[in-house]
């Protein structure tokens, strides 16, 4: 997901990304731990996204 799409969701919108995101790498992590992972790198992605959405979420509570 783009950068400038996230900062223009709300919180809330960031959150339930958030939980999707989260629950993508669990599925991931099942497929690599089972040999049917075909993207490695996914699960980079999938994490940096997460960071990402984390930062953003403190960002706009830092912000009031």
């Amino acid at each position: 997901m783009e950068l400038k799409k996230m900062r223009d969701m709300t919180v809330a919108e960031l959150t339930a990304e958030l939980t999707k995101q989260k629950n993508e790498l669990f599925n991931l992590r099942f497929q690599h731990v089972t040999g049917q992972l075909e993207n490695p790198v996914k699960m980079k992605e999938v994490k940096k996204d997460i960071a990402r959405i984390k930062t953003i979420i403190r960002e706009k509570e830092l912000r009031g």
